[in-house]
């Protein structure tokens, strides 16, 4: 049995959260079966009704107050015992922050096998088998478990399309959370208030590195993502220069992006940046230097000052939209 663990923030579905139930889909129709779901938190319930449409046998939502802010010793322990409860083999999450961090969680509560990040998952010869990068991206490698016992594994988001199934029925099953010893709660959560999209979930992503010389002229980079519906992006050099929050980070120890446009602006292109936007459908860069190496990913490459090419293209994006 497949089970997809679904994520909810504020009483909204994360979009990596339907990625992960149509892997969960594919993966059971490979073994005649249909997946299980479960949804977690205080007052989710009437969210289960969204996940049935994606070909999902039955929906655990389990409901209690003690769920209301995601911790892992809580979440991990509601999920530990639908695996055990249920016969479960496979448990997939979305790799978001928190579905990282609850996969690794309920793996070493329930000690069994962990696979992050995955691109590309099926069953061959009755077994799953992995694909996930390595080495930075450098490398794909196709990871099959030893044995038959459960594991857990997160679907990078975007990796798939979520493409939505057929109206379909399931049963919804409420379910509260087992006593279980919390050592932690959340005391407050501080909200930043941003109007821009959600980085993971933007179809376009504008990012700028050192080339944009200081934090005032990200404005530049926010008037052309206003322009397109985009998300704001930066490399850890402009991170790590103050210029931005750590939340906008795209790379290897920031965000993992693949919109279907990315633009990078005053990005030379280290391979650290690389493994956090290669796989966006189109890669649009803009540099001063003809040899940056984000120019030899891009699709298409502008060798030019950002400060005038820049607004050159936002100008150009609002007489598209206005005509």
């Amino acid at each position: 049995m497949v089970l997809v663990v679904t994520e909810q923030r504020e009483g909204i579905l994360k979009k990596a959260t339907f990625e992960a139930l149509l892997v969960g889909y594919r993966l059971a129709g490979q073994k005649s079966q249909q997946p299980l779901a479960s949804i977690l938190g205080s007052g989710v319930s009437g969210l289960a009704q969204q996940i049935v449409r994606f070909g999902v046998k039955e929906v655990v939502a389990v409901d209690d107050p003690a769920l209301e802010h995601y911790t892992s010793e809580a979440y991990s322990a509601a999920v530990a015992d639908l695996v055990r409860d249920r016969g479960i083999q496979v448990v997939l999450l979305a790799a978001t922050a928190l579905g990282k961090d609850l996969a690794s969680a309920v793996a070493a509560r329930l000690e069994i096998p962990l696979l992050q990040d995955c691109i590309g998952i099926d069953v061959q010869e009755g077994m799953m088998v992995a694909r996930r990068p390595v080495f930075a991206g450098k490398a794909i490698a196709a990871a099959r478990p030893s044995d038959t016992g459960p594991l857990v594994a997160s679907i990078r988001p975007r990796a798939f399309d979520p493409q939505t199934q057929t109206e379909r029925t399931a049963e919804i099953v409420s379910a509260g959370l087992k006593p279980v010893e919390l050592r932690s709660r959340v005391a407050e959560i501080v909200k930043s208030v941003s109007e821009t999209v959600e980085l993971t979930e933007a179809d376009v992503v504008v990012s700028g590195g050192r080339g944009m010389k200081g934090p005032e002229n990200f404005v530049l980079l926010e008037e052309l993502a206003n322009a397109v519906g985009a998300a704001v992006g930066a490399s850890r050099a402009a991170v790590d220069a103050g210029w931005r929050d750590h939340q906008d980070q795209v790379g290897q120890t920031g965000k993992v992006v693949a919109p279907t446009v990315y633009i990078a602006c005053g990005i030379s292109g280290a391979i650290q940046h690389l493994v956090g936007m290669i796989n966006s459908k189109c890669i649009v860069a803009v540099n001063k230097d003809a040899e940056a190496n984000i120019l030899k990913v891009a699709d298409y490459g502008i060798v030019g000052d950002v400060f005038k090419v820049v607004p050159l293209l936002t100008e150009g994006f609002r007489k598209a939209a206005v005509n």
